[in-house]
């Protein structure tokens, strides 16, 4: 069987490199390669097309797959703000002098090298790739099947550029496709410091249950709108329909709408038409069924029980009414992948008792759950939106690239 043993020693080989880098060079490579990557666009959408010629229409990830002119237009941007934002590694955190002489100073430092699976989204390779070189640390990827063309041509700009800058080309390293390589991955403690699983919730519990290297997860998001009784129904209907239907294959999307039984017919006569026009498949509870039933919803279906706590990652969502806030927290503990979670009121009380319970990385008032995003919140790229409550939370960006390292200088103390 093939291993990728001799690349993972290439990677904790190019570490040294990378760390040393001044602070303007890698701007530098950055810019650079934000300009490569827009001047060979229509390469990399040829490139693209071998892949999306493999995915049928129907399948939701298609969209997370394309790489079009915009998009790679917009990567390019990603890259300048990357570049622009400030290096978060050898920040001083903390500096003292002891009693007894020594010098004690706690710093930032990189990581190392990490390691990054994921499936079906060619941006992640460039947006990894630009936050590790900026960082300091070296990035092994491991892409899925399905985006190999495109994965392989960004991968091999991006070495392109690093070999221009006489940077180790081993900085960024794309790994072979073959499964039966993961677990060599998951075990390689001696070279990878870290594994970020993004992707589907099953790959993401692969990775939890299989890993010897530590885990950070992101990607899974079963994200509620919670449509409280003092809303403002056109408000929320507009938020409602933006969650759901602006990008409904991307994590923060909406899943289920959570309506207070006062306003449901309300709510439902107005979104109706707005999920209708987009084709919205609806998975109903029993008294939202009803009243969907008596608007002629064309795309209505009775909800199943896993159909609550269910990432849809297409246009289709599920719709419970809920007699007040108490039913609405204890159904968004019980089913939320803590991701991001809305709600939609008029009562300040009740909005931050919201905030204040809901255990989410991001919790929003009165706006969609799309804004859960590293470029939206000011942190350039990400690498995913982290579920979980160590080291990282919410977007996985630049910031959290690093960890601290301890300097103590001393002149013949001894304890």
């Amino acid at each position: 069987m093939q291993s990728i043993q001799q690349m993972l020693v290439d990677a904790q080989q190019a570490t040294s490199a990378i760390k040393s880098l001044a602070d303007e060079q890698k701007q530098q490579l950055l810019r650079r390669l934000a300009v490569q990557v827009t001047a060979q666009t229509a390469a990399i959408v040829a490139e693209n097309k071998k892949d999306l010629d493999k995915m049928s229409d129907e399948d939701p990830k298609k969209d997370r797959l394309l790489l079009n002119e915009l998009r790679i237009q917009q990567l390019a941007e990603s890259l300048n703000e990357i570049a622009a934002l400030p290096d978060p590694a050898n920040e001083v955190v903390l500096e003292r002098t002891l009693d007894n002489g020594l010098h004690v100073q706690k710093r930032t430092v990189p990581l190392g090298v990490v390691g990054v699976i994921y499936e079906s989204r060619p941006n992640v390779t460039l947006d990894v790739a630009a936050l590790c070189i900026r960082s300091g640390n070296v990035c092994v990827l491991r892409g899925g099947s399905d985006a190999f063309h495109t994965n392989t041509i960004l991968v091999q700009i991006i070495q392109d550029v690093l070999q221009e800058f006489n940077v180790n080309v081993h900085t960024v390293q794309l790994l072979p496709v073959d499964r039966a390589l993961i677990q060599e991955m998951l075990s390689a403690v001696k070279y990878i410091d870290i594994i970020i699983p993004r992707g589907s919730q099953q790959l993401i519990e692969f990775v939890r249950a299989n890993s010897k290297v530590p885990v950070i997860e992101t990607g899974a998001g079963v994200c509620h709108t919670y449509v409280e009784a003092t809303a403002d129904l056109e408000k929320a209907s507009r938020i409602v329909t933006n969650a759901k239907v602006s990008r409904p294959s991307v994590c923060n999307s909406l899943d289920t709408v959570l309506v207070d039984q006062q306003v449901a017919a309300g709510l439902l006569t107005l979104l109706a038409p707005s999920l209708a026009a987009y084709n919205v498949e609806i998975f109903a509870d029993a008294p939202s069924y009803k009243i969907l039933e008596g608007l002629s919803y064309p795309h209505l279906q009775h909800a199943a029980p896993a159909d609550f706590g269910r990432e849809f990652l297409d246009f289709k969502c599920s719709v419970k009414v809920v007699n007040g806030v108490e039913e609405a927290l204890t159904h968004i503990r019980e089913f939320s992948s803590k991701h991001s979670e809305a709600i939609v009121s008029n009562d300040a009380a009740i909005s931050e008792r919201f905030l204040n319970e809901v255990d989410a990385a991001a919790v929003y008032v009165n706006a969609s759950t799309r804004f859960t995003d590293g470029g939206v919140f000011g942190l350039g790229a990400e690498i995913g939106i982290s579920t979980q409550k160590l080291h990282a939370r919410g977007p996985f960006a630049l910031e959290k690239l690093v960890t601290e390292k301890w300097f103590v200088r001393g002149d013949g103390q001894v304890r």
